[in-house]
């Protein structure tokens, strides 16, 4: 590739490795997904939680934030001592540093229903999880999946530091890169999905929650 542009250089490297580069591009996504799916399982029903017993979010909070204190290399290396090397360490990562945004979001997003909605539903004779499932949730799913939105974006940037503990992903690209003499080409090549990812999924996501929106306005009248 000597005496070709970064650029050419770039389109050059895609054309004889795109295959690879995609595969990459599938893992670190899958390994982003599978961490944020994990936080919203757990976070969602803690955001419920401290919606109904405000007591409990100052301790809950408060874990959670210190949590997303520490930094994602240094949560990564710690999470290896005890996982060891691969994909599950940095899916825990993201676990954990996804825990916050869904958390806050749920509590929020619950906390904002009108109290209007639920004395209609209970005038109905609605239960308490009849009154969550039914009312307070689909009111409140515009709110909770502005926080997936922030987590999953979040997690696509800390994958991309997993190659460190040999979980894949565009980071592998990204350091072959950076250990190749003239690698900015390669590491353009690991960059740029990377940065692609989290615009798509930010506007995918916003777009979803955009839809949302209009559909738990509707359901408030």
């Amino acid at each position: 590739m000597k005496g070709l542009s970064l650029w050419q250089q770039f389109w050059y490297y895609l054309g004889h490795n795109g295959t690879y580069v995609l595969q990459q591009f599938n893992h670190h996504f899958a390994i982003s997904v599978y961490g944020v799916l994990l936080a919203a399982l757990v976070g969602i029903p803690l955001g419920i939680l401290i919606s109904r017993h405000h007591h409990l979010n100052g301790p809950i909070i408060s874990i959670a934030n210190i949590i997303q204190t520490i930094p994602s290399l240094a949560m990564v290396s710690m999470l290896m001592l005890v996982l060891g090397l691969g994909d599950q360490t940095v899916i825990v990562a993201n676990f954990l540093y996804s825990l916050l945004p869904i958390i806050k979001n749920t509590a929020a997003g619950l906390d904002s229903v009108s109290p209007v909605s639920l004395d209609a539903g209970r005038g109905l004779g609605m239960t308490k999880w009849q009154l969550l499932v039914m009312v307070e949730m689909p009111l409140s799913v515009s709110v909770i999946m502005a926080g997936i939105r922030n987590a999953l974006v979040v997690a696509i940037g800390i994958t991309a530091i997993g190659s460190f503990v040999g979980a894949g992903g565009l980071g592998d690209i990204i350091i072959r890169g950076t250990n190749a003499t003239n690698g900015g080409a390669i590491i353009l090549a690991g960059a740029l999905p990377t940065a692609l990812m989290a615009i798509i999924t930010d506007w995918v996501l916003g777009w979803v929650q955009h839809k949302l929106a209009p559909h738990t306005a509707k359901k408030a009248q």
